[in-house]
């Protein structure tokens, strides 16, 4: 991974952007990232089951990465049970659990029938679908471990098309908080009754706009600098973090006179780095 540790997430997120392909070629040429992705290929078109999945152990732990699932490899009978049952009953377990991630995995890998008759994983053009989520995952984790900000906007920009309503926000915790953050509500809010929650996004933003990839980009470069802002990590060497620092100066008779920052246009000031 190209190092952003120390630089503003303003400047990291630029630098992760112009360097993306490479580091993800370098991820997919990495030798254990390799070999799991040959193993992918290799055996997953013989894969009808869900229980033929979850115990092929290396199978299972490429799925469960391409989807950001690390953390729950060991729950086994979790995912079984999730992947058999039945999204039309609303008492299953995949209608219940709310990180939609579950969800994703769900929809992806296609079984049908109690965990069984699977046609997406003898499709080419569906294997490589998830060879890209796996080498796209890896490389927006590796930018999050570096710096969470960089790592959250990568990963809004992968779900804003998708978004159609406040509740495909308030499911999902990092979306929730790219978007209290963008649209300057308090961390409190989130513990408001949900249905005030979603009353307050669609009020202070209408969602169609986030369809316009340069609208994306224009929130992605606002959470940025917001974010570096009040979390005082941006360093002295971005200009727009010189800017807000100084953000108070000393006018004619040694008073202090605010400075202010229109965080709309030093958004836009993304097209200029």
């Amino acid at each position: 991974m190209i190092p952003i540790t120390g630089m503003s997430s303003f400047l990291g997120l630029k630098l992760a952007d112009r360097t993306e392909q490479i580091q993800k070629e370098q991820i997919r040429n990495d030798l254990q990232n390799a070999r799991a992705i040959t193993a992918f290929r290799e055996r997953i078109g013989d894969i009808e089951t869900v229980d033929q999945l979850v115990e092929d152990t290396e199978l299972y732990t490429f799925v469960m990465k391409a989807f950001d699932l690390e953390d729950q490899i060991f729950g086994k009978a979790l995912i079984k049970k999730m992947l058999k049952s039945d999204a039309e009953d609303r008492d299953s377990l995949i209608r219940r659990l709310t990180d939609p991630r579950f969800r994703e995995m769900y929809d992806e890998l296609g079984f049908q029938e109690g965990g069984t008759k699977n046609l997406n994983t003898i499709l080419g053009r569906w294997q490589e679908r998830m060879v890209t989520r796996y080498i796209d995952t890896q490389f927006v984790n590796g930018m999050a471990e570096q710096n969470e900000t960089v790592g959250a906007a990568l990963e809004f920009r992968r779900k804003a098309a998708d978004i159609a309503g406040p509740f495909d926000i308030l499911k999902d915790p990092e979306l929730s908080t790219f978007m209290r953050t963008v649209l300057g509500l308090p961390a409190e809010s989130a513990q408001v009754d949900i249905d005030r929650q979603a009353k307050f996004i669609e009020q202070r933003y209408d969602l169609e706009k986030l369809q316009d990839p340069e609208e994306v980009e224009r929130l992605i470069a606002r959470y940025t600098i917001v974010t570096d802002a009040l979390n005082s990590t941006a360093t002295l060497n971005n200009v727009v973090v010189q800017m807000m620092s100084g953000a108070v100066s000393i006018g004619a008779g040694g008073e202090y006179t605010p400075i202010r920052i229109d965080i709309t246009s030093l958004s836009l000031l993304g097209k200029s780095y």
